[in-house]
Formats: structure tokens, sequence, C-alpha cells
């Protein structure tokens, strides 16, 4: 049995990977702003925690509650994230701060927390990016910006905490059906005045696409737990709907990727 903190379970894959892998025998913290969202998971080897990766004091809390109960973390799991659809040029700077808080630097945090309590006996990182951190998606800059940061973050960290025994993992999902994308379209609507309104199609285009996956967030949660429990956790792991495809095109050309997305976008090149 393995002590494993994870962030962001409220919904989506926080909440199903926290459930499987305490169907797996793993004594699992489950954590969200409101605890009270997980109280319906709880069981012998899930532990709900209200916990905000924005917030240093809740942070410094929820690790101290966990070492109490379960003596060690043997493996945080990065998973809190917000999105937000929007033209970047247009969107609320509030919302940007607070995204980048989230997926970011909130990361960052969390990490120096658990460091010193993996520092002696080892450990392992486990970070949720995306594959749009490696592939640009149209009106999710902010978020994309998030994820291609937590991506080289990751990489970054693999070199530096491996005189600890310290492991770190990157996921990347690709399509995985979960609530975030509804969550992302708030204030959509506004958009249909403003500069980008003859665009205002290809700025929804961008929602429902990322909404049609043939993988649900309890399948991948299925898959990824398999890779953490492994003897030896991959450096990364990706899967999702469409995740062959998505990546691929992550490593095309930048002229011919670019020329790919506007076409599907609907977006032209520059207007003369």
């Amino acid at each position: 049995m393995k002590t494993f903190l994870i962030t962001g379970c409220s919904t989506g894959i926080g909440r199903a990977l926290a459930i499987e892998l305490a169907e797996r025998g793993q004594r699992v913290f489950a954590t969200a702003r409101r605890s009270e969202t997980l109280q319906a998971i709880a069981g012998e080897n899930l532990l709900p925690l209200a916990l905000d990766v924005t917030d240093p004091e809740s942070i410094e809390v929820a690790v101290e509650t966990v070492i109490e109960c379960g003596g060690h973390i043997d493996v945080l799991v990065n998973n809190a994230g917000v999105s937000m659809t929007a033209p970047l040029v247009e969107a609320p700077m509030a919302r940007v701060r607070n995204l980048i808080d989230t997926n970011l630097t909130g990361v960052i945090a969390m990490i120096q927390a658990v460091f010193p309590h993996m520092v002696e006996r080892g450990g392992h990182i486990v970070n949720v990016s995306s594959v749009v951190g490696l592939l640009p998606a149209p009106f999710t800059a902010a978020y994309c910006a998030s994820k291609a940061g937590v991506h080289m973050l990751s990489e970054v960290l693999r070199l530096e905490l491996a005189p600890f025994g310290i492991a770190v993992t990157e996921v990347q999902p690709a399509q995985v059906t979960t609530e975030i994308e509804d969550r992302a379209a708030a204030g959509l609507e506004e958009y249909r005045d403003s500069s980008y309104a003859p665009y205002f199609d290809a700025v929804e285009r961008r929602v429902s696409t990322a909404k049609t996956s043939p993988m649900t967030a309890t399948d991948y949660a299925s898959f990824v737990a398999g890779q953490l429990l492994a003897k030896e956790p991959p450096r990364v792991i990706r899967g999702g709907g469409r995740s062959a495809a998505l990546q691929t095109a992550a490593r095309l050309p930048g002229s011919l990727r670019d020329a790919i997305l506007r076409r599907e976008f609907g977006l032209p090149g520059r207007r003369s």
C-alpha cells in the first residue's frame, strides 16, 4: 500500500483516479476546495480532505494532516486545474490569473510542500498536464500556456529530484470526458459582440471539439492507475481520445500545423 495525495478530486480525472487507486488497495487522500463534494466517495482507503492549491495555509494544513494520519506521502498527484475558453486578448485578467495560479503556481507550491517529507525516503511526483501543452489549441491560450509550463516543469524536476530518489511522471491526457469544458465555457456569449464576433463559430467549435471524446474519465483513470502502480512508472503517460493523432499534430512543422488548425477552426490568415 502506498499513500497518495491527489489534488482536484471534486470531479473528472482526479475523482475517478482517487476511486480507482483506493479500489486497488492504495491509501488515498482525495482533496478538493470543498471536502463535502467528496463525501459520496469516502471509504476505508479513500479519505476526503479540504485543500485549495492557491492558498498556502490550506496547503500546509492538508499536508500536515496527511503526515499525521498516514505517516508519509509516497505519491503526490498534481491534478487540480481549471480551463477557460476565450480569445486571449479579450480574456478577463482575473480569470487568467486564477487559471495560472491553479494550474501552474499551485503545482509548484504543492511540490515544495511535500518535498521535505520525501527527501529522506524518496517518492513520486505526478503532474497532470495535457496534450495541449504541446499542441496549440485556439481560444484556450492561457490553459495551453499553463500546461506547457507543467510539461517543462516536469522535465526539469526529473533532473533536479533524481539525487533524492524522487521520480517524476507527467500525465498528458488528450480528449477525456470531464466537466472542465463546461466550466471553461462560462461567459462565452459575451464574445458575440467583441472583435471576434465574425469568428464566434470558431470559439464555439473549440468547446464542442474538446467535449467530444470516446474515453471517459473512469476509463482513463483506470489506465493511468495501472501505469502509476507499475514497478517502474513511466516518464510520461498519454492516452485519451485522439491521443496518437494529436501527439502527431504537435510534432508537425509549425507552418503546416497552423494551417491545419486555422482550417479546422475556420480562422483565416492575415486580412488584406
